[in-house]
């Protein structure tokens, strides 16, 4: 799958199992993903300055990391910037990579056992 669009991002995120879709602002330009169990999110999908966002939490070890690898990876818009990072759909970040950050993210917010 490529992502080009927030809907893209939206199908993507509801492949992961026990998760919804939620419009917590009642504005439909910021969709959230979130644990059925916890109701935690794992994705932010937004558009912001003309471009689709997904924001995606990380482990802080690995926040720098991801924001020095690729230009369109920066900290969390409007959340905490040591555990958050933005991701613009922008052509710099590879799929895989995107993947691999909305499934750490969701791991890293999944209800603890």
């Amino acid at each position: 799958m490529a992502f080009k669009t927030k809907k893209d991002l939206i199908k993507y995120c509801l492949t992961y199992p026990d998760v919804y879709e939620d419009y917590p602002f009642h504005d439909t330009e910021w969709a959230v993903i979130r644990h059925r169990k916890n109701k935690k999110v794992f994705a932010w999908i937004y558009t912001r300055e003309e471009k689709t966002c997904v924001n995606v939490k990380c482990d802080p070890e690995w926040t720098e990391f991801w924001r020095n690898a690729f230009p369109g990876v920066l900290p969390g818009y409007h959340l905490n910037k040591k555990y958050w990072n933005t991701i613009l759909l922008d052509g710099t970040v590879p799929d895989p990579d995107i993947k691999r950050m909305i499934g750490e993210s969701f791991d890293l917010t999944m209800e603890k056992r």
